[in-house]
């Protein structure tokens, strides 16, 4: 990809008279045409080569990109676009919608039994774990999940780094976020010996329970921060989380961006962060210490019950939220129902999460455009729902929002699905080989060709 450091030393050291020469007697120097032509080349050439070579590289990149991240911003700005959804019947006004959420609510006698119950091992009022050798994200582009991924390994003794498993699972740089079920999938096949447990519908009960009984949790979660458009903005981030403090009513994270390593974070901001991905929290171990983990789990054990449980919480809190908040609230009743395989519920309930958003404002914090760089739910509900056209719709919206252009592997996966379901096998396959280009060897976007007999 690059020029290799020894031949930009070679370079340097053959044209390094010639080109000083010229700097100082210009370009009126009595020399040839040719002459002027070979030296301004080799100043280009120079100019590639220190570009490509790492050490220049890794330091400018970013800013390059931000600088064009900035323009395209100001010109097509990304929270103005809108998904409109064509349900197959229209969505009925709000206020029948609240009265069918609240008709969907289970009265308290006819939850679900509850599971075993953890084990009753009093939590202590604060607690503290480390262990871990602290990870940041800097001089690297979206690296949070590779960042708080290797933290949560290294306090097992892993000897692996950021880079170690970014190498693995976010292999380009414009890949915009890791999802978690790729850090399961990579210690499944690379970390012997561990397992990686992913959960909805969390609270802080069961992390200070983990936690306090030996096992840090990594929770995914948004935040606002003005970003390099100059706009503030949501954007979603994980957390690893290695503490809690009762008595101060904080957790203590480990914060790989914006705060830094043992950061106290008041629990009603960590949870109004977590709400936007569904209370999402993963928990790393080894496997012989399966059955301790499951027994602090307790219902969380059971995926099925935290997946009904995140929508009992969904359901509740788009009855009671307003604005923003309740938009999240909604689009978590469909990710809910698409953890539980119920499809079409799942797609009227996206339904009514885009039309709450196109009501918000396009003006800093309203509307979180990034969302579907994050979780990929409403893809899953329209295409297992037949609604392909909202698939294709969907994505030509979301590969708009990045301001250095579509470069989510995601959102080209699932709009190629659905091209070859309504019969464009072309476009489909330039879609997948477009996932491929910002994310290589992504086995998705790799299946899919090969099923259709094409080289990638």
């Amino acid at each position: 990809c690059g020029i290799p450091p020894n031949c930009v030393r070679n370079f340097l050291n053959e044209r390094y008279s010639t080109v000083l020469s010229a700097m100082k007697t210009g370009y009126n120097h009595p020399m040839t045409f040719s002459r002027k032509i070979g030296i301004a080349a080799g100043i280009l050439l120079l100019l590639i080569g220190l570009w490509y070579f790492p050490p220049v590289h890794v330091r400018l990149a970013w800013r390059i990109e931000m600088l064009r991240a900035q323009w395209r911003a100001r010109f097509h700005p990304p929270d103005a676009m809108l998904f409109v959804p064509t349900p197959v019947t229209p969505l009925p006004p709000p206020q029948v919608i609240r009265k069918t959420v609240a008709s969907a609510l289970p009265a308290p006698s006819s939850l679900p039994t509850a599971l075993p119950t953890p084990t009753p091992w009093p939590l202590p009022p604060s607690a503290t774990l480390s262990g871990f050798r602290y990870e940041n994200q800097f001089n690297r582009w979206n690296y949070c999940g590779p960042a708080n991924f290797a933290m949560s390994l290294t306090f097992w003794g892993w000897k692996g780094d950021r880079d170690t498993i970014g190498r693995a699972i976010k292999p380009g740089e414009k890949d915009k976020n890791v999802m978690p079920y790729e850090f399961r999938d990579y210690v499944a096949e690379n970390v012997p010996g561990f397992e990686v447990i992913i959960r909805l519908g969390g609270d802080l009960e069961v992390i200070k329970r983990l936690v306090a009984n030996g096992y840090p949790v990594i929770a995914e979660k948004g935040y606002y921060e003005r970003d390099y458009t100059g706009k503030i903005g949501w954007m979603g981030h994980y957390q690893f989380i290695t503490g809690y403090d009762d008595p101060a009513g904080v957790l203590i994270v480990q914060d790989t961006y914006r705060d830094g390593p043992d950061f106290h974070l008041p629990y009603p901001t960590f949870m109004e962060g977590w709400r936007s991905f569904n209370y999402l929290f993963m928990v790393t171990f080894p496997v012989e210490r399966e059955a301790e983990v499951m027994r602090l789990l307790g219902n969380y054990a059971d995926e099925t019950w935290a997946n009904r449980h995140a929508l009992e919480v969904a359901l509740r809190e788009a009855q009671q939220l307003s604005g923003i908040d309740q938009f999240f609230a909604w689009f978590n009743v469909g990710s809910s129902h698409v953890a539980l395989r119920e499809y079409v519920d799942a797609a009227y309930a996206y339904d009514y999460a885009f039309q709450l958003y196109a009501q918000l404002a396009a003006d800093n914090t309203s509307r979180p455009y990034r969302m579907m760089w994050y979780q990929t739910g409403p893809y899953w509900a329209y295409y297992y729902s037949g609604r392909y056209q909202d698939v294709i719709n969907l994505a030509d919206v979301t590969l708009q929002t990045p301001t250095d252009g579509p470069v989510l592997e995601e959102s080209l996966l699932w709009r190629g699905r659905a091209y070859l379901m309504i019969g464009q096998r072309e476009a489909a396959i330039e879609d997948f080989r477009a996932a491929l280009r910002v994310h290589p060897r992504w086995a998705p976007a790799l299946q899919a060709l090969r099923e259709l007999g094409i080289q990638p």
